[in-house]
């Protein structure tokens, strides 16, 4: 079978697109695997399946490179909303796009019929640590003490539609993220595991940020961690509310401004090239 595809990437964090639309995608999870590898197959993060809805302007499901469905994805959801107005599938700025973490709101930004920057309202940010989850005595963990891989860190949790754990320090390029990410990732206290942002703050407007993602690995940026990112900057004292926050990640930078309620996320979506693979 022959499948046409378009790789995107929003910061550097590569998904490969499919127009499910015009075609039929069979056992995604499987798919993602093999497509994922970046020697062996296409190269990505993960697929993105961009479906019918019937509740939005159209649905989105992810899979991680390890074939894991994702609930929410924040750079992938903007590539959807450039793939569906570049293609003309909906000629409008301003979408609704169903995830399996609710139904999200984008503002589009064109010039000359395509679209180059997004804004995403991603909805109120979760601290409920049950609802995370987080499995620590605390019902809000914030700036909260543990041990995980043998060493103590302080933690933020929060979920934006995916738990996230935020850990707040110096320069976080010296950090060993093969050896630390997973420890974070598969440690018990998170049930479902949890993408890790290991976070320095710059000033009270900018943070510089590196990630790792349940089931992908590290990443050259994650929207959902750059929310978790600032929500926790807020919490933790080092930002203000309703102000935008830059997030400087490995491949580029998102703007996002928290407020109890609604995170607001802005940055750019690409389009590398299509393609059709045989599977």
């Amino acid at each position: 079978m022959d499948l046409k595809f378009t790789k995107m990437h929003g910061c550097g964090n590569d998904y490969i697109y499919f127009n499910c639309f015009e075609q039929s995608i069979e056992n995604p999870e499987q798919l993602a695997v093999a497509l994922s590898d970046r020697h062996f197959g296409i190269g990505g993060d993960g697929i993105v399946l961009i479906c019918p809805s019937e509740v939005a302007d159209a649905k989105m499901r992810m899979f991680n490179a390890d074939g894991s469905e994702g609930k929410m994805c924040g750079n992938a959801i903007r590539c959807v909303g450039k793939y569906l107005y570049d293609n003309k599938l909906v000629q409008k700025l301003e979408l609704k796009i169903e995830t399996l973490s609710g139904i999200k709101h984008l503002k589009l930004f064109a010039e000359n019929g395509l679209v180059y920057k997004v804004t995403v309202d991603m909805g109120r940010a979760e601290l409920d640590a049950e609802k995370i989850p987080v499995t620590l005595p605390s019902s809000k963990v914030v700036n909260e003490p543990v041990t995980i891989g043998g060493e103590n860190y302080r933690i933020t949790c929060v979920s934006m539609g995916n738990p996230h754990c935020v850990v707040f320090g110096s320069d976080p390029e010296g950090l060993d993220l093969e050896k630390i990410g997973p420890q974070f990732e598969r440690n018990p206290i998170f049930p479902e595991r949890v993408n890790t942002e290991f976070v320095q703050v710059l000033d009270e407007s900018t943070l510089k940020m590196r990630v790792w993602e349940r089931g992908s690995g590290e990443t050259l940026a994650c929207g959902t961690g750059a929310c978790a990112s600032a929500v926790a900057a807020v919490l933790n004292g080092y930002c203000r509310e309703n102000t935008d926050i830059k997030v400087i990640l490995r491949g580029g930078e998102l703007v996002i401004n928290y407020s109890p309620e609604r995170v607001l996320m802005t940055g750019a979506a690409v389009k590398v090239f299509d393609g059709v693979v045989s599977v």
